[in-house]
């Protein structure tokens, strides 16, 4: 809920509505808790109060610039390593985010985008760098969930999807970290205008 924007940023989160929205006891809410702010997407204050962390965008750019660096560097890899089947299998997934996006089922589309994202990293085959995007994930799912209620960007992201796919099954690994590294430069103005640090 917090990647998604569900959970602005800035919201104060409540123990006990938690428990009762999820069904679960005040223990595991505790645990995630502390997860989220060992991510970066939760702070702990010192009344034992939960908010939601502010998106800097200055901090969002340099995630962004990291993230598509290294996503790009697994893109280039994986074009070296890829399948006519893993190929195939990604263009499915690239049509069904095509079907939701025209649906404007925006949650679906962005559990499809990230299988894309995480099966070229899979295919890159390379350990240190899988490592390092699981460690980052989190936040960066977040940016581009905010980055994706802003519906102009929304399509500009599935059409730089299209072209990434086309350099994939092209195995132009050049080309494809080139396009990644865009298409995640381009998504921080829009993250910036959807975003909500003092939201109640």
């Amino acid at each position: 809920m917090v990647i998604t924007g569900e959970l602005p940023p800035g919201m104060r989160l409540k123990e006990v509505a938690l428990c009762d929205q999820l069904g679960v006891s005040r223990t595991p809410i505790r645990e995630a808790f502390r997860t989220l702010a060992a991510e970066g997407l939760v702070t702990l204050l010192p009344n034992r109060s939960v908010v939601v962390a502010p998106l800097d965008e200055r901090n969002i750019g340099y995630l962004y610039s990291v993230f598509g660096t290294l996503e790009g560097l697994a893109g280039e890899q994986a074009c070296a390593n890829i399948t006519g089947g893993e190929i195939s299998e990604i263009g499915g997934l690239l049509n069904e985010m095509v079907a939701l996006h025209a649906r404007s089922e925006r949650a679906a589309y962005m559990d499809i985008n990230h299988q894309i994202h995480a099966r070229v990293v899979e295919i890159s085959a390379n350990p240190v760098l899988q490592s390092i995007w699981r460690s980052l994930l989190p936040r960066v799912e977040r940016a581009r969930a905010l980055a994706n209620l802003d519906r102009d960007r929304w399509t500009e992201a599935l059409f730089e999807h299209s072209k990434m796919f086309a350099a994939l099954a092209a195995r132009d690994g050049s080309l494809l970290a080139r396009l990644t590294r865009e298409h995640f430069i381009n998504g921080l103005p829009a993250s910036e205008r959807v975003r909500r640090p003092d939201a109640p």
